[in-house]
């Protein structure tokens, strides 16, 4: 009805309705949080690159000897000291062993020692970080003091003594390296839990009647969990390092296992005649190194709660 009470025409006005072709182009899909940082990952090139070079280099790792038909421990000393050739893709060492079967099975070495180590660290860092920084009082004293014992313990003397006194196996190689290298884990995660435990789902958990462990597992964990995956990242290609160090100076792996450290160790001996011996193994740790730290960087930026759009 109009202001001076006369009524209005049905067809006057003209029904507003929602365009739903139109509306099904402005929604948003809705993201899971890792699905965006998959998205957010994707979006870095580099990082994408870096996943990219890992998968090749651990396709070659395990296919690579099947495909080139050699042993990596046959000895021929009628094809000693060979250039890389068709025959020989990384050519032969001194003893006419195949160097591209022994980089292919020295790199799963050296991955499994990365792996292991990392694994040792991230569990022993984590529980400790979270029980510490959850608990509180004398708990989180007695955690701290034993991070800063270790902590100042001289790494390398460490670990040639337990590797004298072990024997210089994978297992000792692995416990030596990651004797020491869950303190700074321990921090980091102990800093994230303490800014944690203050929020309400976990007050609430606490409410419920919810233990210490079940609190770690189900709520703190998952809130961690990005700060652990750049922590693996980056963790994996410094004990790849360590163990080719170690190598270098005789702690390593035993013959006649192989790893990367000790191949390149053996090639920087025979570095003015047969330099191809001691290239291709460091190539192979240069390339892993480059990769895992890509993929940290991309991790760290998807995982970055300021960079959500």
């Amino acid at each position: 009805m109009n202001v001076d009470g006369t009524a209005l025409a049905g067809d006057v006005f003209e029904r507003v309705g929602v365009d739903e072709v139109s509306s099904e182009h402005l929604e948003k899909p809705a993201l899971t949080y890792w699905a965006d940082v998959w998205r957010r990952f994707r979006q870095n090139k580099l990082a994408v690159f870096g996943l990219g070079l890992l998968v090749i280099i651990i396709v070659m790792l395990f296919l690579g000897p099947a495909l080139s038909g050699k042993d990596y421990q046959y000895i021929d000393s009628s094809i000693r000291n060979q250039k890389p050739s068709a025959e020989h893709w990384f050519g032969t060492d001194d003893l006419g062993r195949d160097m591209f079967t022994r980089v292919c099975y020295g790199g799963r070495v050296s991955i499994l020692i990365g792996l292991l180590c990392t694994v040792v660290m991230i569990v022993i860092g984590f529980a400790l970080g979270a029980l510490a920084g959850l608990k509180g009082g004398w708990v989180d004293n007695l955690i701290m003091r034993l991070v800063e014992f270790v902590g100042n313990l001289p790494y390398l003397i460490i670990v040639v003594i337990l590797t004298l006194v072990m024997g210089r196996s994978l297992f000792a190689l692995v416990f030596a390296m990651s004797l020491t290298s869950w303190v700074g884990t321990t921090r980091m995660v102990r800093g994230q839990i303490l800014q944690l435990k203050e929020q309400d789902y976990v007050e609430a958990a606490r409410a419920l009647g919810s233990d210490t462990w079940r609190i770690i597992m189900r709520h703190l964990l998952p809130n961690t969990l990005g700060i652990i995956m750049v922590q693996i990242t980056m963790s994996v290609p410094g004990f790849i390092f360590g163990e080719a160090f170690l190598s270098y100076v005789g702690l390593g792996i035993r013959p006649p296992e192989t790893s990367w450290g000790a191949l390149a160790s053996y090639g920087q001996e025979k570095l003015m005649f047969q330099p191809h011996m001691l290239f291709f193994p460091s190539l192979m740790i240069v390339l892993t190194t480059l990769s895992f730290h890509l993929i940290g960087d991309g991790l760290s930026d998807a995982l970055d709660p300021k960079l959500r759009r």
